[in-house]
């Protein structure tokens, strides 16, 4: 296996199930009429103080404000998804590295926005277009998608919905989990999704987020 990938030494095979995404018209409409609403609402109330992240960052460290990457969407649509810039510039000039807990590549202003979610916020873009949704697994690469199907078969059954800003894993551990670990919560998701699991991983964020476990 890639050496960059060095988190995933000796991994025991797992397989996932397909699943699909329930059949349920009505909930998916309120899902998508919550997404576009409370985006809006959301970059309108947060759109100064992102103006003052976005000048932060300018001035912490040479390089542009936001970081856009391709990630895989719902039924490995790829799509940009944009954050707040929070490395330096050359953090993946010798290939796709995964996050790592105080991470060397960050700037010093990128460590506080990582710590505190911030440079996550651009994504409301994101969930106003329909790309993604507050709620979902989260979305990664291709490359790492690749990866993982090596040891954990039916990796990309996550797909089976839209990626989220948070979700059922980013409350019960998020980065501090392992991908084998994260899937669990990802199928126990799309299996159970509804409005107010929904609002159940929306508001069990907050204190995920102030409380700053499992940031990187």
């Amino acid at each position: 296996m890639d050496e960059k990938v060095s988190f995933l030494k000796n991994p025991e095979v797992q397989i996932v199930p397909e699943i699909k995404a329930p059949d349920r018209p009505f909930y998916f409409f309120a899902k998508r009429a919550f997404d576009i609403s409370a985006s809006l609402a959301a970059g309108i109330f947060l759109l100064i103080p992102m103006a003052v992240v976005a000048v932060l960052i300018k001035i912490d460290s040479p390089g542009p404000v936001f970081y856009v990457q391709e990630r895989l969407g719902k039924n490995g649509r790829p799509f940009m998804m944009y954050k707040f810039r929070s490395m330096r510039t050359d953090a993946e000039k010798s290939g796709p590295r995964w996050a790592s807990e105080n991470d060397s590549r960050s700037t010093k202003f990128g460590s506080f926005i990582r710590k505190m979610r911030i440079d996550e916020l651009p994504q409301l873009l994101n969930i106003f277009t329909g790309e993604m949704s507050f709620v979902g697994p989260r979305p990664e690469r291709a490359f790492f998608y690749r990866e993982f199907e090596k040891y954990i078969i039916g990796f990309s059954n996550r797909l089976a919905v839209k990626p989220g800003l948070t979700g059922l894993a980013q409350v019960n551990g998020g980065y501090d989990l392992r991908p084998e670990e994260k899937i669990v919560f990802d199928m126990e998701y799309i299996r159970k999704m509804s409005f107010l699991l929904d609002m159940e991983c929306i508001f069990r964020t907050f204190p995920v987020v102030f409380g700053k476990k499992g940031a990187r």
